[in-house]
């Protein structure tokens, strides 16, 4: 097993992009560290070059990590490898952590090594979730926003925090502040301001690059700010040279209805899932 340097960073993010949508969510976060934004995360693999699995896990020498949520990110090309992996020093099983992003196909896997380990493991999202990307921006069909909206549409600020991290599904804690204070100060968000220069709808990038956390006040919704500002970070992002990509829960049916009208297209065969480890 190898813990991937700077260089060879670059390398595997090249690799990880002939795999998508798979590797997306370790593609993400390969290319957040690339562009030098702050990660919690170090990187391993099976072998280098020639690897089958990459792992992010939490870089416990960073001060960083320790103070949020950790979290561990896996792609994998051989499940019998991945499986060696995990069983060995792949992932540290004593921790805390979430598995994000988690290919369902390897969920079996993960089980089979916590019953070994002793480990618990629960479901984090309850149900799998939808990858949604739009990997040609050409087919992102936009919102129709008139010059009033347009205008209104700007991104957010650190004064913004309480604001995000209280209504967060995922928020309202320490935690969520923290997080929240990194995505606001290191992503491209979007928001819509109302007559008196507050946000009333919002959406932001993940640390791995993912678009997330869109959300509007309830007074403000049927305007269609959702769609207004998916249009916007997706420009943005694709503008900047961002992967343009979502999770959604299977649930969360409104927001697949709105992504998918706007061109966003997913491989039907393809889920991924969240779990949590020893809590």
């Amino acid at each position: 097993m190898k813990t991937l340097d700077k260089y060879e960073l670059q390398v595997a993010e090249e690799v990880l992009k002939k795999h998508l949508p798979e590797s997306y969510k370790v593609y993400g976060f390969l290319y957040s560290i690339n562009r030098d934004k702050p990660t919690t995360v170090e990187v391993v693999v099976d072998k280098w070059p020639d690897f089958k699995v990459i792992i992010c896990r939490p870089d416990l020498a960073n001060r960083r990590a320790m103070d949020n949520r950790l979290k561990v990110a896996i792609f994998s090309m051989d499940q019998h490898i991945l499986k060696e992996m995990l069983a060995q020093d792949g992932v540290d099983w004593s921790l805390n952590f979430i598995f994000g992003g988690l290919d369902v196909s390897n969920v079996s896997i993960i089980k089979d090594i916590c019953a070994i380990k002793g480990v618990n493991l629960k479901s984090y999202t309850n149900i799998s979730v939808h990858l949604m990307h739009l990997p040609d921006i050409s087919h992102l069909r936009p919102a129709t926003v008139d010059r009033e909206l347009e205008s209104r549409i700007t991104s957010l600020d650190l004064s913004h925090i309480d604001l995000v991290n209280n209504v967060w599904k995922f928020g309202g804690n320490e935690q969520g502040y923290r997080r929240i204070k990194n995505l606001i100060s290191n992503f491209p968000s979007c928001c819509i301001k109302d007559e008196q220069g507050q946000p009333v709808s919002w959406i932001l990038t993940y640390d791995y690059c993912a678009l997330g956390i869109l959300y509007t006040l309830p007074e403000h919704r049927g305007k269609g700010y959702a769609k207004a500002l998916v249009s916007a970070l997706a420009k943005r992002l694709h503008a900047e040279g961002f992967p343009v990509y979502c999770f959604i829960e299977e649930d969360s049916t409104v927001s697949y209805k709105i992504f998918k009208s706007m061109g966003f297209t997913e491989d039907p065969s393809y889920r991924a899932a969240w779990f949590e480890v020893n809590f």
